[in-house]
């Protein structure tokens, strides 16, 4: 074979390996559906408001200031240069360590609970996120990919953890994130019967692999923008230590950090929608 064709099929041989690997990584990261921006629901809710209504800022978090912690200031994310810290699949071992910082940073953050081994066996961390004001939300049972389910089963994943919380906390979730971001119209159509809006995200670290903290944290740095969605786990060993680190560089960069629901204000998450940066 001539050298010239050689390199052209090589050429060719890598980059659909690329494309391939490119393609895998979306799959596994989420899937591509029909999805608001946190600004579009901003300038829809504002549109429809009543006239001097648009200029209104963003409540507190569902949980109030909690108990013995400042409350915080309200933000117009409209203005705002906002960023929503989310985390994934708890409570786990690192939750109390996550939420003492969380606390000392006066940040809140928005956690979507597993049920199954993660919220029964966890009241008290569950009763925490909510008192410190956190937005405490649904990440399924057994975080058994819904797309894959019929809608009996997608009903049950939900419904036991909304019901779970609501146990502890006196109050069912309105957000939900379908694991590994996988959903369809039967996830939607059951979510908007559960009153669950869908919550994707903007900035992953891939930390379930790797427990090296500051590559979490370059890896969330590189990937952060306004009205941005941070995706952690504080189940993984090397994540937790990386969020000092992250709030204080965002910080610094001017960013203020909101829950989810804020970084939507005014709009309210629509049940079965999903929202995604």
């Amino acid at each position: 074979m001539p050298e010239n064709m050689k390199k052209s099929t090589l050429t060719a041989v890598a980059a659909a390996v690329v494309a391939a690997v490119a393609a895998l990584a979306l799959g596994l990261e989420g899937c591509t559906v029909d999805a608001q921006s946190p600004a579009d629901a901003r300038a829809r809710a504002a549109s429809d408001a009543e006239p001097g209504a648009a200029g209104q800022t963003a409540g507190a978090p569902a949980g109030g200031a909690g108990k013995g912690r400042k409350a915080p200031a309200r933000t117009d994310c409209a203005t705002a240069k906002c960023i929503a810290l989310t985390f994934d699949a708890g409570p786990g071992k690192y939750t109390a360590q996550l939420l003492d910082i969380l606390r000392e940073k006066n940040v809140h953050a928005t956690f979507f609970l597993l049920g199954k081994n993660h919220v029964v066996p966890r009241p008290d961390l569950v009763r925490r996120l909510s008192d410190e004001g956190h937005e405490v939300a649904n990440h399924t049972w057994s975080h058994r990919r819904l797309d894959q389910l019929g809608r009996e089963e997608i009903r049950e994943e939900l419904s036991r953890t909304q019901n779970a919380i609501a146990k502890i906390t006196g109050k069912k979730p309105t957000l939900m994130r379908p694991p590994q971001g996988r959903t369809n119209d039967d996830v939607t159509e059951v979510s908007k019967e559960l009153g669950l809006a869908q919550i994707l995200w903007s900035a992953s670290a891939k930390d379930y692999s790797t427990t090296d903290s500051e590559l979490i944290k370059s890896r969330i740095l590189d990937q952060a923008g306004r009205d941005g969605i941070i995706l952690l786990h504080d189940i993984y060993d090397g994540t937790v230590p990386a969020v000092p680190g992250i709030i204080d560089e965002l910080q610094k960069r001017g960013y203020t950090f909101v829950t989810v629901p804020e970084l939507l204000a005014p709009a309210k998450a629509e049940p079965g929608e999903v929202y995604r940066p």
